[in-house]
């Protein structure tokens, strides 16, 4: 199976995921996997889309579970050798009034949409061939909260020299700093789903810089992007963006030619680069 390509949608039974693996199917020229934490509702979406005569593969994963990623990463290797397309979607937003403690929301939060992504990526991106592509879906409330963060903290997170091990403790201070309640003291915006998606943004840009140290000749492409404000669970109804709006995007960097040398390394709305 290894000369059969293949993308993988993390998150994707619902929502926006949902909606980049009907458009994968339609346009991706291999094998397109929905993926669920909950393998009962990952199966329901695949059948959805096949009565729409699409034609997506399941694998449970769920990204909170280094060991659901781990079996998925071995699934893969053994199937394919490896992957093309790494589309991660998987996030979760509490809501405005959502009463849970600010502390408890940070942690969850991070967990899922910054840590979790993080170990997806470390255990994937080794595996993406040659002219792959990677699309990390953050959000324009990466921006916003940037804009809300101390000046020391903006010129770390836009710094082009920034680590990931200190983004990683960056995200850990944020997480602790909510604990004793110090964290608008300590310079950070009021929003945990803001900050998680900082995370997410500039670990992308990491993430380029050391594709371009270590395989410049291999020719992935890897950017970050905000779908736009979608229609969903998370959202809401009164979101401007169908489903199938907020996939085009991610969609589109999915299916960057082969030929294509940028974007990379950036983060685009509306297929558009936008600056951080």
């Amino acid at each position: 199976m290894s000369n059969v390509p293949v993308a993988v949608v993390t998150g994707s039974n619902k929502g926006i995921g949902f909606a980049i693996v009907r458009a994968l199917c339609k346009q991706f020229p291999g094998d397109v996997y929905l993926t669920a934490r909950d393998p009962g509702r990952g199966q329901e979406a695949v059948a959805k889309l096949q009565e729409e005569g699409l034609h997506p593969l399941f694998h449970q994963l769920d990204i909170d579970d280094l060991q659901s990623i781990r079996a998925f990463r071995d699934f893969l290797k053994e199937k394919y050798g490896g992957l093309n397309v790494l589309v991660n979607n998987a996030g979760i937003a509490f809501k405005v009034r959502d009463t849970t403690p600010f502390a408890i929301q940070a942690e969850v939060t991070l967990k899922t949409n910054f840590f979790g992504t993080r170990n997806v990526c470390t255990e994937l991106l080794p595996l993406v061939k040659p002219y792959g592509k990677v699309v990390n879906v953050s959000s324009m409330a990466s921006n916003s909260a940037l804009g809300g963060c101390s000046r020391e903290l903006q010129q770390k997170f836009r710094s082009d020299t920034i680590t990931e091990d200190e983004l990683v403790e960056l995200m850990t201070k944020f997480v602790e700093d909510t604990k004793k309640s110090v964290h608008e003291k300590e310079g950070w915006p009021n929003t945990a789903y803001g900050v998680s998606k900082i995370g997410v943004t500039v670990l992308s840009r990491i993430q380029a810089r050391m594709l371009n140290e270590k395989r410049k000749d291999d020719h992935i492409l890897l950017n970050a992007c905000c779908p736009g404000w979608v229609r969903t669970d998370m959202a809401g109804p009164k979101a401007t963006k169908s489903p199938d709006e907020g996939a085009e995007t991610p969609v589109y960097l999915a299916l960057l030619p082969s030929d294509a040398d940028g974007p990379h390394g950036q983060f685009l709305s509306n297929k558009t680069v936008r600056s951080w």
